[in-house]
């Protein structure tokens, strides 16, 4: 083993002594080079456009299999590789992170946080997904699900230094991935549904992990005093005891530096709970929710915000990409910032101050009719907020535009966004008064009614859309299977490349959308793709692994499509022009097989307490009305719950804690009995909507 290690630090030593990259400030502003990819948007702009195009529109139908990584024992891959100077750096599943020669696709060395280990309990409010790394000075920062940041030696792949970034008592977690600038990186964190919880930001010193400064996003109990004059502002916009609740705004994905303004441009995420009637009774606009917040990077200072959904109330974060780009709009060049989060309309502001310019919707939006130009606020529809109790509202909690990046070409003026359009019934009328109601402590319950049940259909929902943000309007738009699809990747070469929930990765002429090539990964595709250059050559890398929190928890909208637990391979996969190596074919998709057991008869109370013993305990991995999409076994398939001793060895025991499957010490033997119930119903109910053809 020491021999191997001492192989493979050599190999990266080669590298190193030609390498010529120090990854900087200056490094990770420069939009012109695009031999490496040194960021989680390739440069601070955020853009995901390289200006490689040696592969382009001509040639595209060329690309083929250079090399490929299996990586057996991971589930979700939604990572973002770097390259710097032929060495390739990702995370998998748990924040394990690989660095790999580029050229051979030799693994050089592995990197594991042992975050199961680490989370322990905590692991029931977190899953294995990581959307990966940032780059400094040759140190890598990766964060943790259980909440730590870690930088890692990036010759060596040794810790360097660990800091727990959250409370370990309370139920945030981590799966985004950190930023870096000026010495310093910068990580939010998650959590907001299982738990009440404050939302911060937080940059330290990428040399000794101190912290430099942390912004909140929402303002604590005013008895406590507030941390600044932004906190006391964001106060009167409250209700009630909101602290009480947390508040939320979490900063789970979305983070932008700015180097023009030395600014951070942080966007926020949806309340805790999502139902303002609890969270803030009364109404307010609820600072700093579903924001883009603008900070000093030198201090966290409060610079400016921007609020695209006042007093949420329908989990629509404004956590998505804030792309930076310069604009001539009116006739006039304008430092712009442009941001779809899932509330369905596209935003440009002005970054100097944060004033809105325009926004326009880009997919089904009944939540709200326009956004009024003049103040900046939308304007909603009657009966959005389900103030009777119930609504049916465009979009649901998946949003139009989830964090599946999208990209910006300057070339061509146009964003590549992945949407959807899907509702959702908005209910509280099965959740207790508002000043009952209790926040929950490691178990998911937003204040609404979700999740106990499904529907059997198939669902196509989905479009790729190129978007031109100056005259906000649809340039083309390609339809897509399903729902969940990729981050894009745009370049020079006039492309646009995307991976699909069907296993497809396919490359899009960036002016028109048409589709030029086309190649089956073999598994469902969450993560972006990115492109880079080794000695001369473009490359084109994207990992192959299925997953996220629609994989784990949306049930027969991400099931559809068969990729089931255990049964896909999880890849890495290097393209390049005229390259022949094959990949070895994956088995095809395949569907749970509910069991029927026809001697056992359900008790319909107790499957109805069941149903909300599973929403909160089990649907965020096993999926909504128990039908898995593929992140954790479809408990309706199981053999576990059918002999009780077994499942409650799983369940309350532990005895697959090491295997991600977390431990639920206070449930009763009653809640086990009530939940088989309710997955032998969910069964049955499957199993009778397929001989009918529902």
């Amino acid at each position: 083993m020491k021999k191997l290690a001492c192989v493979a630090f050599a190999a990266l030593m080669s590298h190193a002594a030609t390498a010529a990259t120090t990854v900087d400030g200056a490094a990770l502003a420069d939009e012109k080079s695009g031999a490496n990819w040194l960021s989680y948007g390739r440069t601070y702009s955020e853009q995901r456009f390289s200006p490689l195009a040696q592969i382009d529109a001509a040639n595209v139908g060329n690309l083929g299999v250079a090399w490929y990584m299996d990586l057996p024992g991971h589930k979700s891959l939604l990572s973002t590789p770097l390259v710097v100077d032929g060495i390739m750096y990702f995370t998998g599943s748990f924040a394990t992170v690989f660095a790999v020669d580029t050229r051979t696709g030799k693994q050089l060395w592995s990197y594991d946080p042992k975050v199961i280990e680490a989370a322990g309990d905590r692991s029931r409010v977190m899953w294995d997904s990581n959307r990966g790394l940032a780059y400094w000075k040759g140190r890598l920062f990766v964060a943790t699900g259980d909440g730590r940041l870690n930088a890692i030696d990036a010759a060596t792949g040794k810790e360097v230094w660990s800091v727990m970034t959250v409370d370990p008592k309370l139920a945030y977690f981590i799966n985004g991935a950190p930023r870096v600038f000026k010495d310093k990186v910068i990580i939010g964190n998650g959590g907001t549904e299982w738990g009440g919880l404050r939302g911060y930001v937080t940059a330290y010193d990428t040399e000794t992990g101190k912290q430099a400064w942390r912004f909140y996003t929402v303002p604590g109990n005013p008895a406590d005093g507030f941390e600044d004059e932004a906190q006391a502002m964001a106060a009167k916009t409250w209700n009630g005891k909101w602290w009480e609740h947390g508040g939320g705004g979490t900063v789970w994905n979305g983070i932008t530096y700015d180097p023009e303004f030395n600014r951070v441009y942080i966007g926020t995420g949806n309340g805790s709970p999502w139902n303002q009637k609890i969270r803030s009774p009364g109404g307010g606009d609820n600072l700093f929710l579903c924001s883009v917040v603008a900070l000093d990077a030198d201090t966290g200072e409060y610079a400016w915000h921007y609020q695209t959904v006042p007093g949420e109330n329908w989990d629509y974060n404004s956590n998505m990409d804030m792309v930076l780009a310069d604009l001539e709009i009116g006739g006039k060049p304008v430092k712009a910032l442009m941001h779809a989060p899932k509330n369905g309309f596209f935003y440009v502001l002005d970054r100097a101050t944060g004033k809105l310019l325009s926004a326009e919707k880009i997919g089904k939006v009944t939540w709200a009719t326009h956004v009024d130009p003049q103040t900046g606020r939308p304007v909603e529809a009657p009966g959005a907020r389900y103030e009777d109790g119930e609504e049916l509202v465009w979009p649901g909690p998946l949003g139009v535009h989830n964090w599946h990046a999208m990209s910006f070409n300057p070339l061509t003026g146009l964003a590549y966004i992945p949407k959807h359009d899907m509702p959702a019934l908005y209910t509280d009328k099965t959740i207790k008064q508002p000043d009952e109601w209790k926040s929950p402590s490691f178990a998911f319950d937003p204040g609404v009614d979700l999740l106990r049940d499904d529907l059997p259909i198939k669902l196509d929902a989905a479009s790729l859309l190129a978007w031109d943000p100056v005259k906000q309007e649809k340039v083309w738009e390609q339809k897509l299977p399903g729902a969940w699809n990729g981050g894009t990747l745009t370049t020079a070469g006039n492309l646009v490349f995307q991976g699909r929930t069907d296993g497809k990765l396919v490359a899009y002429r960036a002016t028109d959308g048409l589709p030029l090539w086309m190649f089956d990964m073999g598994v469902g595709i969450s993560a972006p793709p990115v492109t880079y250059e080794v000695d001369g050559k473009q490359y084109l890398a994207l990992l192959a692994g299925w997953g996220g929190a629609a994989a784990s928890m949306v049930g027969a909208i991400t099931a559809q499509h068969g990729w089931s637990y255990g049964v896909h391979p999880r890849r890495l996969v290097v393209f390049a022009l005229d390259a022949e190596t094959k990949l070895p074919k994956a088995p095809p998709p395949t569907f749970a097989q509910p069991l029927v057991q026809e001697d056992f008869k359900v008790d319909d109370l107790k499957a109805e307490t069941g149903s909300f013993l599973f929403s909160r305990n089990c649907a965020s991995c096993h999926g909504g009305g128990a039908v898995a999409g593929g992140y954790a076994p479809d408990l309706r398939a199981s053999q576990a719950p059918v002999y009780p001793e077994a499942f409650k060895e799983i369940v309350v025991g532990g005895s697959r804690r090491l295997q991600g499957m977390p431990q639920f010490k206070e449930l009763t033997d009653t809640d086990l009995d009530a939940i088989h119930h309710y997955i032998r119903r969910q069964a049955k109910k499957s199993t009778a909507a397929a001989m009918t053809g529902q």
